[in-house]
């Protein structure tokens, strides 16, 4: 672990401590990014970018909270002025236990603020410093296929209604950064192995991790206010 000259292109991913948001962060590091992994426990950060590759630095972010997302961006314009990828990660709460009409509904609160509300603060404070003109800006939301409406069941209700959610901030930051040059776009990594999505899961993190990445990687021709998985569109 080990900083970066300024030169270098910025990549913030949230949630990285683990899982996809882990593999993310080590895929961008060993492409050159100096890479930010922002984590709510920066002792967690810090052991799992132990063996990361490349320039990669630990920052502590709580997505729910505001305070903390105004600190956070705040330390990146001063560490780094400028920032070219953001990869909105942190998630919580799969709650396959609740049903619609039986859920509980602090619960799902709790979900929209960290999985959407989360990710719509922390875009809204790190934008404005992506807005410095060289190609590759690219904003990733990691979603799901639970939040599309056309496959939609009653099983997990708060993430569902939260990736939902982060799906439509998709299509709004699109539509807005489209004439900055700047790609927005939703990805469902698939069904992981990771501590949410459990062992049974038939993808590794690495797997996943490899959908959001080509997000990340499209052309500054490339699309924008998509939904997508392993590069393919994925219906609303």
């Amino acid at each position: 672990m080990q900083e970066s000259p300024k030169t270098a292109p910025v990549a913030v991913v949230t949630g990285a401590n683990r899982g996809i948001g882990r593999a993310v962060a080590a895929r961008l590091a060993r492409d050159g990014y100096h890479t930010v992994l922002a984590v709510r426990d920066p002792d967690r950060g810090r052991h799992a970018a132990r063996d990361l590759p490349g320039s990669v630095t630990v920052e502590r972010l709580d997505v729910a909270d505001a305070d903390s997302v105004t600190d956070f961006a705040r330390r990146l314009r001063d560490r780094h002025g400028r920032l070219d990828v953001l990869v909105n990660n942190a998630a919580i709460n799969y709650d396959t236990w609740q049903d619609p009409l039986g859920a509980d509904l602090t619960v799902v609160r709790d979900t929209l603020e960290v999985n959407a509300l989360g990710a719509w603060r922390v875009s809204q404070a790190l934008v404005p410093l992506m807005r410095h003109r060289s190609p590759g800006r690219r904003i990733v939301n990691v979603s799901s296929e639970s939040g599309s409406l056309t496959g939609m069941g009653a099983a997990a209700p708060g993430y569902a209604m939260s990736k939902a959610a982060l799906n439509a901030l998709t299509r709004l930051l699109a539509a807005q950064l489209a004439a900055d040059g700047i790609l927005v776009n939703s990805v469902c990594p698939g069904w992981v192995a990771t501590d949410m999505g459990g062992p049974a899961a038939p993808r590794t993190a690495a797997e996943g991790a490899a959908s959001v990445l080509w997000a990340v990687r499209i052309p500054d021709d490339g699309p924008t206010g998509g939904f997508f998985r392993d590069g393919e569109p994925l219906p609303w």
